[in-house]
């Protein structure tokens, strides 16, 4: 049977699938009831190990033949904090809860392409590997500021892995579009936390003081002067303040501000730039005999896309569906903890168009995100395909080993 056609005859299945997980959505690290449901789910399949609590709540299943290399599919399982808008039959039970970012529909792709691979190594169709990555906590970060990938890895899911792939729900594009990228698709992802200090006084005596109130308004000024005059406009980076705390009462001049902000960044090169040029920015306070203390918390590190695999998803995507658009253009400064598998193994993510055509922007974390799940048959098709292509082509010449390619943005 054609794997297109399979993918679609399974799509009751995975809408079934996919409304009792958004119906049931569990935030990041508590993913304990989703996990159970993708066990339950996969162990319906012939010849499959499964393995759990891996990195957390995280679930791994390898069909093998014994022979060959490894591809892994990848997709998350976690929901946000959101309350959830939508009038449907299978919203969301959890108050404050909501799948508003379509991992709901992720993991229930990555089921549906486990089961029709399962039928196809169950036929002797297959020589190799293929491991089925559901992961935790990609929305969160815990008390060491870490997200589920980075555990997953820690917990060796990619250390026999020849190449890792992952697709994401794209409510900006309809279903029968792509969006696809080479290289750099998606920001380095780093909070600074920063204090500026001064005495503090009377409100009638600002005279007698030190006002770090003051002081801030230089470092704003500077602050959002820094990405464009300090920073290579060649360079794709964005930095935005989200959080200021000063003071309490009207007449007292606060000893202290507390600034917390966001750094975007594409190469690896921009953001140590950007970070070095920000932490300078705060010691303009100096000249106002003012003091600074300034933290960086490294978070997901980009997106990076792999040429060799991306060329073995569009060969999917063209033999499964050859009038389908492909739109070739970076994902934008979003974070995505699939950086870190990326980082480890050539992998990459392409975007499935989802949106409904009903006049509404349903965006990404949004209360009334939802897709036009006629998508999902697609997604599972297109990682089935892309894993049949590179099986086929590993055990003739392995082309996607890493090598020296040089990437960009």
């Amino acid at each position: 049977m054609h794997i297109a056609e399979g993918a679609e005859n399974l799509f009751e299945q995975l809408m079934e699938w996919r409304r009792h997980l958004h119906a049931h959505p569990e935030l990041s690290f508590h993913e304990k009831e989703t996990a159970k449901f993708v066990v339950q789910q996969l162990s319906t399949i012939p010849n499959i190990k499964i393995e759990e609590n891996v990195g957390g709540y995280g679930v791994v299943a390898t069909l093998t033949s014994g022979v060959g290399p490894t591809i892994a599919l990848r997709a998350d399982m976690d929901a946000l904090p959101i309350e959830e808008e939508n009038d449907l039959t299978y919203k969301s039970t959890k108050a404050g809860i909501m799948h508003a970012c379509g991992h709901d529909a992720h993991t229930t792709m990555l089921l549906g392409a486990a089961k029709l691979l399962g039928g196809q190594f169950e036929r002797g169709e297959l020589t190799g590997t293929v491991k089925f990555i559901f992961q935790p906590a990609e929305e969160a970060t815990d008390e060491n500021g870490l997200s589920g990938a980075p555990y997953m890895i820690q917990d060796g899911v990619l250390d026999d892995v020849s190449s890792v792939i992952a697709l994401h729900v794209c409510p900006w594009h309809p279903v029968g579009v792509v969006q696809m990228n080479q290289g750099f698709s998606m920001a380095n992802v780093d909070v600074f936390h920063a204090t500026i200090r001064g005495t503090g006084g009377h409100g009638g005596y600002p005279h007698l003081s030190t006002d770090p109130l003051w002081m801030l308004g230089a470092v704003l000024q500077t602050f959002y002067g820094t990405v464009s005059r300090r920073v290579s406009p060649l360079d794709v980076v964005a930095a935005s303040i989200g959080k200021i705390e000063a003071g309490a009462v009207s007449n007292v001049i606060p000893s202290e501000v507390y600034i917390e902000g966001t750094l975007r960044s594409y190469t690896p090169e921009a953001r140590e730039k950007l970070a070095e040029e920000v932490e300078n920015v705060f010691k303009i306070v100096e000249a106002f005999s003012g003091e600074y203390e300034f933290e960086l918390e490294k978070g997901e590190p980009a997106l990076n896309n792999d040429m060799e695999v991306n060329r073995v998803i569009e060969q999917a995507i063209y033999e499964l569906y050859p009038d389908m658009v492909i739109d070739w253009e970076p994902f934008g400064m979003g974070g995505e903890d699939f950086g870190y598998m990326t980082e480890q193994i050539p992998g990459a993510m392409f975007f499935l168009g989802c949106s409904l055509e009903d006049g509404e922007d349903r965006d990404l974390h949004t209360p009334i995100f939802n897709i036009d799940e006629t998508c999902m048959p697609i997604g599972a098709a297109i990682f089935v395909k892309a894993v049949n292509l590179f099986l086929q082509e590993e055990e003739v010449h392995h082309p996607l080993k890493r090598n020296n390619i040089q990437r960009g943005a």
